[in-house]
């Protein structure tokens, strides 16, 4: 495998991981009455945990993304 062929993979799980974590914000955004109700089935938690724990949640997702996907890839952008 090249190392462009690294780098092309690299920028596209970026781009599929940060349209997974847009989803994620529309989805918490737009259904957050119903995700709650949902969620409150199997654990009980107050809607100031709930928003706590999606928004860190999306927070380490984001964070893993640059981490993991959009570092790597500016670093074979530079040795490449």
């Amino acid at each position: 495998m090249s190392i462009k062929m690294v780098g092309d993979v690299l920028l596209w799980c970026g781009a599929i991981n940060y349209g997974l974590l847009l989803l994620w914000f529309l989805f918490f955004t737009l259904a957050h009455d119903w995700s709650y109700r949902i969620t409150g089935i199997w654990f009980r938690l107050s809607v100031e945990q709930f928003d706590a724990m999606n928004y860190i949640g999306m927070a380490l997702f984001k964070i893993g993304i640059i981490l993991f996907n959009l570092v790597p890839y500016v670093a074979l952008r530079i040795v490449g």
